[in-house]
């Protein structure tokens, strides 16, 4: 008897280590995101991870067998965090336009534009009026890249001031130290709705562009993976429905 139950505990041993190895083995997703772009990626009031962005991430991450993280970036040591392969991709309103021969990419999942946000009393109501303004901007971010492309209107400006993160770009405008923040459309309305009529959008864009995500270059084996689960959601109506759970209508372009 004791012979057997000596059998039977070094089976439920053996069985249980070779569950913890199974699960422990389970290849990780990590995916750099900046902590500071709402609604794509940001902190919560409960100190979590959360956004659009990341929701899709994580039903990627399931349908491949992958074990999700969220990894919060310097938005301009992406490079970097790719290159050393602290991250898998950047995946968190990732521009693909001017950045298509940097990063191995997915199709694009949305549209977007670089657009001026400014406070609602200023009296800027076009891009002429920018001229002679301080005008900020995130730091290594699509919207410098779009000014930077317009020098007929990037010269007018009194000023052109980078900053770490588009929140503090806001807090700077809110504060009254700058006059405008060139920025994405998505985060801008974000912004805008959230702060009950102290903010008003420009109705003309500085640029267009689309959304992607971002791998290092000739990483193209997880691209792979990544954009077949894409599709299989655009197909099946979850891309739809993370949408709509973010925005109350569906903005997604893959499939369409």
């Amino acid at each position: 008897m004791k012979r057997l139950l000596a059998a039977l505990l070094t089976v439920v041993l053996l069985a249980s280590s070779l569950a913890a190895c199974s699960k422990a083995k389970k290849e990780e997703f990590v995916v750099g995101f900046d902590k500071e772009f709402p609604p794509m990626g940001f902190v919560d009031e409960a100190g979590k991870y959360v956004g659009f962005d990341l929701d899709l991430a994580k039903e990627v991450a399931k349908r491949m067998n992958m074990e999700f993280v969220a990894q919060p970036i310097a938005w301009d040591s992406k490079d970097q965090e790719l290159s050393s392969k602290n991250i898998d991709c950047v995946w968190n309103g990732f521009t693909i336009n001017g950045r298509e021969d940097k990063y191995t990419w997915t199709e694009a999942y949305m549209n977007n534009d670089q657009i001026v946000l400014v406070n609602a009393n200023s009296g800027i109501t076009t891009l002429a009026d920018l001229a002679g303004k301080k005008v900020c901007v995130q730091k290594d971010s699509s919207g410098l890249a779009a000014l930077t492309d317009n020098p007929g209107l990037t010269d007018t400006f009194d000023q052109l001031v980078q900053v770490d993160s588009y929140l503090n770009a806001v807090m700077e405008l809110e504060a009254g130290a700058v006059d405008a923040v060139v920025m994405d459309e998505i985060v801008a309305y974000y912004q805008y709705d959230a702060a009950s009529g102290k903010f008003a959008i420009l109705d003309e864009a500085v640029s267009s562009e689309e959304y992607g995500v971002g791998f290092l270059l000739g990483n193209t084996e997880l691209r792979d993976k990544v954009q077949k689960a894409l599709e299989e959601m655009a197909s099946d109506g979850t891309l739809a429905k993370i949408s709509n759970e973010w925005f109350g209508e569906d903005i997604t372009t893959i499939g369409k």
